[in-house]
């Protein structure tokens, strides 16, 4: 087989075989191995390979042809991985058992299939420009088109230069600016939009880039241009976003993933050789077989949104999740002990470094934050558990698609406290650097806490909020206040010696809304007689 023989070629399906066996299947030891299951049914009953394999074709293209990314850093596994140590350190290598992926190859592939924001980051030379072109190649754009329409990013940048520019006949004729036509860029009209060096653009023409990224709308002389939906590629040279100019912290909060371009692996060398000798450039010999179409671009996202995301899992999200907002120094409101209020105060953190007390420093995962999780976050959190689930071919989300690809939805969502006391441990310096660690890291710590607590036996919460969605109609007077007492004693058993750890405060803040509900409605009761 000829060089370029061997890069036109694609993986044969099935990529990922699936057991037979276990179709359809879903217990709770599930959540802790992930095996394949049946992918999502394609709407379209066609000739047709399937999506989720398609969609697994081109990653296995893009990791073996054409990103030299050698780095399994997504690890699954089905049975105990195999572990070496090295060094004075005892730095770990393991050995995944199952499937694994790169991260660079494959959080660019599913921020295509679900139409997000991607960042890509690392030093200049790491191939970020390159693997963004390849999404542009893949969702059917021809390379000159999407080179040409990559916004670069630079100091001189104005608004037109990255809208459009009034037409200048219309300016002088313009009876109202309803009347000036526009003649809007390219790119905006694009299923693909890439933006290099987005951290050399001037603040100004950041917050028209935000406005289009946000809303996906583009705005000039009381003009207004609607974008499709797209899959967004911004890359940058160093995490904390600097550049020419400070990132407008609006901008980087709609950033919804980000990935780390890793560095050469010397002993690939040999590729690089060999596609200079044949002058092959695998931007330019893209397979057609793993080009998606406009249509299965949509339909792929819809079948991924279909994917499954079962409770118990949704359990341990919430819990997770729930562990970061609260700061009980931070108000006398119950509803307002926030960090969000801090924060919106002007006072420093280290400022209530005193008050708070009697909780154990390090078993308070929040103590470790500046913020907590914004509903966009959240959001953003379960489209990309849904899509790493649907690209390994299951229709139904497992453990690991969460603890896999939480860190890097949450990269830059989670703000670390520099005064927290779990960067001072042996090895808290390393976190500080490797966020992607100290993230998997914080839900591993939640899932023991989970797991310690037995929320998965016993859960009152859920089981009064599980009751409460039976809904009220023809609820009795006598029942409303059974379950109002219910709700009471479930308080009055917390208070009686729990500290108030994080993950109690949304707990008790739904039990206030659930006794709020039915009290509402015995009032209503009431009143009807």
């Amino acid at each position: 087989m000829g060089f370029l023989d061997r890069y036109l070629k694609i993986s044969e399906s099935p990529t990922r075989p699936v057991d037979e066996s276990r179709r359809n299947e879903f217990d709770i030891a599930d959540l802790y191995r992930g095996p394949a299951g049946e992918s999502p049914a394609s709407e379209n009953e066609d000739d047709e390979a399937r999506l989720d394999e398609k969609l697994r074709q081109a990653y296995f293209w893009l990791i073996n042809h054409a990103i030299i990314s050698p780095f399994y850093d997504i690890e699954y596994n089905d049975a105990p991985p195999t572990r070496f140590e090295f060094g004075d350190r005892k730095v770990g290598l393991t050995l995944p058992s199952d499937q694994s992926y790169s991260s660079y190859a494959l959080v660019p592939l599913l921020n295509l299939a679900v139409r997000r924001r991607c960042l890509l980051v690392g030093g200049p030379g790491r191939g970020k420009t390159a693997i963004a072109i390849l999404m542009g190649i893949l969702s059917g754009y021809p390379l000159r088109e999407i080179k040409r329409a990559i916004q670069h990013g630079q100091p001189q940048m104005t608004i037109a230069d990255l809208l459009g520019n009034p037409l200048p006949a219309t300016l002088v004729t313009a009876q109202s600016m309803d009347e000036v036509k526009i003649a809007w860029r390219k790119w905006l009209g694009m299923r693909v939009k890439i933006i290099d060096e987005y951290n050399r653009i001037p603040t100004r023409t950041q917050s028209a880039l935000l406005t289009t990224m946000a809303d996906n709308y583009a705005e000039l002389y009381d003009q207004i241009y609607e974008c499709p939906p797209a899959a967004w590629y911004l890359t940058a040279n160093d995490d904390a976003g600097g550049g020419t100019y400070q990132v407008i912290e609006a901008l980087r909060d709609r950033i919804d993933v980000v990935v780390k371009a890793l560095h050469f692996n010397t002993r690939f060398l040999s590729e690089l050789l060999q596609r200079i000798e044949d002058r092959i450039q695998p931007e330019e010999v893209v397979p057609e077989q793993i080009i998606f179409t406009p249509e299965q671009l949509d339909r792929m996202e819809k079948e991924i949104l279909k994917v499954e995301f079962p409770p118990p899992l949704r359990r341990r999200l919430e819990f997770f999740a729930g562990q970061f907002e609260f700061f009980e120094p931070g108000a006398d409101q119950f509803e307002y002990m926030t960090k969000d209020t801090v924060k919106l105060s002007g006072l420093e953190f280290s400022a209530f470094s005193g008050e708070e007390t009697g909780k154990h420093a390090l078993a308070d995962l929040g103590r470790q934050t500046l913020n907590g999780l914004s509903v966009r976050a959240l959001m953003t959190s379960i489209v990309f558990i849904k899509a790493m689930a649907y690209f390994r071919g299951d229709p139904v989300v497992r453990f690991e698609d969460l603890r896999q690809i939480l860190p890097f939805v949450l990269h830059d969502k989670l703000s670390q406290n520099p005064d927290a006391q779990a960067f001072e441990q042996e090895g808290g310096l390393t976190l500080r650097v490797d966020r992607v660690s100290w993230i998997r890291g914080l839900f591993d710590d939640s899932c023991r806490e989970y797991d310690r607590l037995g929320l998965d036996q016993e859960d009152p919460v859920g089981e009064l909020e599980a009751q409460f969605e039976q809904g009220l109609d023809g609820l009795s007077e006598k029942e409303t206040r059974k379950r109002l007492a219910a709700i009471e004693g479930v308080l009055r058993k917390w208070a009686s010696g729990r500290k108030l750890y994080g993950h109690m405060y949304d707990d008790l803040l739904k039990l206030k809304y659930l006794h709020q509900r039915y009290s509402n409605y015995l009032s209503w009761l009431k009143w009807q007689g």
